[in-house]
């Protein structure tokens, strides 16, 4: 290398004389508006560097921006996500309250209107088993309530109370196979029992085959089985058909107790006392 640099020594003063005096005639030559020409050639050496640099800049700046603005906007849909769930939550809890609040309306209606005394009751619980069909409600002893009261809704016989307790009560539904009914046709006013079945279902017992018995008639309590109030609606038959002597009818609860919430007791009234025999004065 410093072979070559002495052998090739006259180029090398000429070359960096040339551009000392480039340089020189540079500063001392001016262009339009009096600027140097030194000055034109720097811009014009660096300005693709600064454009260049100046729209990276441009870029990150922009690149920032719209991260922020995506980060702002993730949040805001992130907070309105989490306000629309809470006013969702609300609206179906406002929901339920309403219906609630509907059902006792008609709960308190239908027993305003009954002619017998009545204790209304929450079901708070239901015994599981495929065998045992039951319900548990929130009142017991402590509100009056004994074993063999009916149970009812608006919508028609629920069961009776098989147990009591201080503050609850156990009730067997009318689709429990031990549970039964005294019951008579709408139409035909013909008498007969009502029990439990399987698939929640009733069958009318007792009903001879040359009874008229059509599918959809209604099944009324007869009230002699002292435990349900005559006239009540206790189901619907779905089928009619011979047997040996007696029919065999399949009858759909009035009510669907797979959806109790509140219910009625029916109490019962007290046995009218003989009057009392006064002594005879002489």
């Amino acid at each position: 290398m410093p072979a070559f640099l002495a052998r090739h020594k006259p180029f090398f003063v000429l070359a960096v004389v040339l551009v000392g005096q480039l340089l020189l005639l540079s500063l001392q030559i001016t262009r339009n508006n009096n600027v140097r020409l030194i000055r034109v050639w720097t811009v014009a050496a660096f300005d693709p560097f600064e454009r260049a640099l100046r729209g990276a800049l441009d870029a990150s700046t922009n690149a920032w921006k719209t991260y922020r603005s995506l980060w702002h906007a993730q949040q805001e849909n992130q907070e309105l996500r989490q306000e629309l769930t809470a006013t969702q939550t609300q609206l179906r809890r406002l929901s339920e309250q309403a219906a609630e609040g509907q059902r006792l309306r008609a709960l308190l209606e239908f027993k305003n209107r009954l002619p017998f005394q009545t204790v209304a009751a929450e079901v708070i619980a239901a015994s599981p088993g495929d065998n045992s069909r039951a319900i548990f409600i929130d009142k017991g002893s402590d509100s009056g309530l004994t074993t063999d009261l009916a149970v009812i809704t608006p919508q028609g016989v629920v069961g009776k109370i098989v147990a009591v307790f201080p503050f609850t009560s156990h009730v067997l539904l009318i689709t429990d196979p031990a549970s039964g009914a005294g019951v008579m046709l709408e139409k035909s006013r013909v008498q007969g029992v009502l029990k439990g079945s399987a698939q929640n279902f009733c069958q009318l017992d007792y009903i001879m085959n040359e009874e008229p018995v059509s599918a959809g008639e209604e099944v009324l309590t007869s009230g002699l089985d002292q435990i349900y109030p005559k006239g009540l609606p206790a189901g619907t038959v779905l089928r009619a058909v011979d047997g040996n002597i007696y029919k065999n009818i399949t009858v759909a609860p009035a009510v669907d107790l797979s959806r109790l919430e509140n219910v009625l007791v029916v109490l019962k009234s007290p046995a009218p006392q003989p009057p009392a025999i006064g002594t005879p004065k002489l």
